[in-house]
């Protein structure tokens, strides 16, 4: 027979159903709890301490609660009885107090009214999510400082705790999963829909990764950075820089990055550290497409060619350098690298792809750190001519 702790699940599955209907203005209509028509049928002794249990905590005995409809039944184990045949919640009040949720039911009325009111644009989304509202009642008031702030000043440009809004100062960092839902629908337009990060996303100052490179041409290091030879500089402002370099060779790791610093000399050419995976931060840097020669050089591994791919994402004409089979070949030492699945459709060359393969099938690997420096200037030396 169904239990009263039965009855309790049921009835919270209809919860946000019923907040729900208070937010549309819908009347009462009475909360049936469906199956209730099993009952013990051998033991007399079971059926009437369930039947107990059952009404101890209805309407009939508490004087708030489900409400019991019964039905005289003559049973082929049990004799005649009277069988629950139906139980429901014939008032909100009934139903609120047996649940314990009369003060959560007022907080919601509370706020998806002056939600819905303020910010009819999040109408939908409080009526979708009434347990979320419930859920932030304690913030709502520091959440709506925020929305009111950025509905008044889209893209403002600030660091975020620089935002003039009366919240504790990791407030918005600490609720951004919320505010995003908020302002996504709030700022229409005004919102970066291709922007994950919050910052970006929404306008704001963050604070930006590094971009590190090196000018070869020592003539262009006294022109433009009083002979600096390795800097670096914030995301956005490299991606403004206009410099009038030929070509641009992009390295992995710190080692490569190193062995190009040592690197002579070279007319029109710039050297930046893509830092592995991170290579995605110069993806916003247009003017790389209107160089001459954009190269990448990266391990002789598979992570290495899935980089590389990475890259050519961002910048389809990119080329490998120093990535090729007679490379490897020649200083492969045996090493292992890391053991991974083989992709598919990666945006690499056939005979990069042939070497990829024989990368992951084996599990080799061929760091930049073991070619010899002579060879590396021989190459490049080839390439400028």
């Amino acid at each position: 027979m169904i239990s009263p702790d039965d009855i309790r699940l049921k009835a919270l599955r209809r919860y946000t159903e019923y907040l729900q209907s208070l937010m549309r203005g819908e009347p009462f209509e009475p909360i049936e709890i469906k199956g209730v028509n099993a009952y013990t049928k051998t033991s007399l002794a079971e059926f009437q301490r369930e039947m107990r249990l059952l009404m101890g905590a209805s309407k009939e005995q508490c004087g708030y609660g489900y409400t019991i409809r019964y039905q005289r039944v003559k049973t082929r184990y049990l004799g005649e009885q009277e069988l629950p045949v139906g139980i429901y919640f014939a008032s909100a009040a009934d139903y609120e107090r047996f649940l314990g949720k009369e003060a959560e039911v007022a907080v919601w009325r509370d706020w998806s009214e002056r939600l819905s009111a303020e910010f009819a644009e999040l109408r939908d989304w409080v009526l979708a999510n009434p347990m979320k509202v419930v859920q932030y009642a304690a913030e709502w008031e520091s959440l709506l400082a925020v929305c009111r702030y950025f509905r008044a000043n889209p893209r403002p440009g600030l660091y975020v705790r620089q935002l003039p809004v009366p919240v504790p100062t990791k407030f918005v960092e600490r609720h951004q999963a919320i505010l995003r839902e908020l302002l996504d629908m709030m700022l229409g337009e005004q919102v970066d829909r291709a922007e994950k990060q919050f910052e970006r996303r929404y306008g704001l100052r963050y604070s930006e990764p590094l971009v590190r490179f090196r000018l070869l041409d020592a003539g262009l290091r006294r022109q433009y950075f009083s002979g600096v030879e390795d800097m670096a500089v914030p995301v956005t402002t490299f991606e403004r820089l206009a410099l009038p370099v030929e070509r641009v060779l992009v390295v992995e790791n710190k080692t490569s990055l190193y062995t190009a610093l040592s690197l002579p000399d070279m007319p029109g050419t710039m050297v930046i550290f893509g830092g592995g995976y991170g290579v995605q931060s110069l993806r916003g840097a247009e003017w790389l497409d209107s160089v001459s020669d954009l190269w990448y050089w990266g391990d002789l591994d598979a992570h290495g060619f899935e980089i590389l791919s990475q890259c050519r994402q961002y910048f389809p004409r990119v080329e490998s350098v120093l990535m090729d089979a007679e490379t490897f070949r020649t200083y492969f030492e045996g090493d292992a690298g890391v053991v991974v699945a083989e992709k598919s459709g990666l945006l690499l060359t056939e005979a990069e792809r042939a070497l990829y393969e024989l990368l992951v099938r084996n599990n080799w690997r061929l760091e930049q750190e073991k070619i010899p420096q002579d060879y590396v200037e021989g190459y490049f030396g080839g390439r400028i001519g």
